[in-house]
């Protein structure tokens, strides 16, 4: 799924690309990278 471009490795972890979203007929978050460590946290 990296070789495609669907997955970026990052210092945090792997996060979906633009790509990725578009394939899943999902919207591209504005912001993606904060978006995607967010699907993660607990909120408080």
């Amino acid at each position: 799924m990296i070789q495609q471009g669907f997955i970026q490795r990052t210092p945090r972890g792997r996060i979906l690309t633009a790509n990725a979203w578009k394939h899943l007929g999902l919207q591209v978050p504005k912001d993606l990278e904060a978006t995607q460590f967010r699907l993660f946290q607990e909120d408080d």
